[in-house]
């Protein structure tokens, strides 16, 4: 019989749960999904873009954001996806074309970024919060909100909540349809402790309001007729995250909306912000 020390089952244990400490420790510090103070600096640099990096206390809520483009011009207002921070349409805030015509800036989500990361929220205390941050931000010009993905019903929920403070709002791939949306079953077992601690970074949150999401949708479908801006829907064909089908349900249920556009992307998966970057920017400059 081999006999084992005390000592070494002892230093085994401290090892595991030292390993699992440290895990734990960096899950929070990796997958954070946002640009530091210098990487934004540097990104900038790079085509001369003057930018503006700032956080405002909403509401006892930290709300970061980054702004380019003259203030006295309309304002687009772009809202990111989940996981995402506001760098996923930082290719948009250095456009020169699209600097000429607006003052752009684009948000770190409630829970996302660096407003107040980690913290998530549902759809109608996201709204809130950022309603109370646009409020702040007001130039007193017109007003366009573009949500990408989650970004889609967000931006839906607050031009329904203040329908007369958006000029129109632009919805990239945007998940609305209660029906079309299946959350995994895993995301209840991930959310539950301890296991919730495991999940790295941005992934969090993001678990969190995507197991939300469903029943956020079925408050906000009949809140959809309040909104009577303009709408533009642009949706790819094969987007495996969120189904086509969104489309009809979108247009179904805007029966108030100044108009409806909408723009098909065949073939196009659910990437369309970068993947058709100019159609994109093209539909922007095209608001009247």
């Amino acid at each position: 019989m081999t006999f084992i020390p005390t000592s070494f089952h002892f230093k085994k244990r401290y090892i595991v749960y030292s390993f699992l400490v440290f895990y734990i420790i960096m899950c929070q510090a990796c997958m954070t999904m946002r640009y530091s103070s210098k990487e934004t600096i540097s990104f900038f640099e790079a085509s001369n873009t003057v930018f503006q990096d700032k956080n405002l206390l909403v509401d006892g809520h930290k709300m970061h954001y980054v702004e380019t483009g003259n203030t006295q011009n309309p304002t687009l207002i772009f809202v990111h996806g989940s996981p995402g921070s506001w760098n996923a349409f930082k290719e948009y805030l250095q456009d020169t074309t699209l600097l000429k015509k607006y003052r752009m800036i684009a948000i770190d989500r409630p829970g996302f970024g660096y407003s107040d990361f980690g913290e998530a929220q549902n759809l109608t205390t996201q709204s809130q919060i950022i309603s109370s941050f646009i409020k702040q931000i007001d130039n007193k010009q017109p007003m366009i909100l573009v949500g990408h993905s989650y970004g889609g019903p967000m931006v839906a929920k607050l031009a329904a909540d203040n329908p007369s403070w958006y000029k129109h709002i632009v919805i990239l791939a945007g998940s609305l349809d209660p029906k079309a949306e299946n959350p995994e079953k895993w995301r209840t077992i991930v959310k539950s402790v301890p296991l919730r601690y495991l999940v790295p970074g941005a992934l969090r949150p993001s678990n969190d309001e995507l197991w939300w999401l469903k029943k956020d949708l079925v408050s906000l479908a009949p809140e959809l007729k309040k909104i009577t801006c303009a709408v533009t829907i642009i949706h790819g064909t094969k987007d495996a995250l969120v189904p086509f089908s969104n489309v009809a349900f979108m247009k179904k249920s805007f029966i108030t909306a100044k108009s409806i556009d909408s723009i098909i992307i065949d073939e196009a998966n659910h990437f369309i912000p970068w993947s058709h970057y100019e159609m994109v920017k093209n539909a922007l400059l095209k608001i009247e």
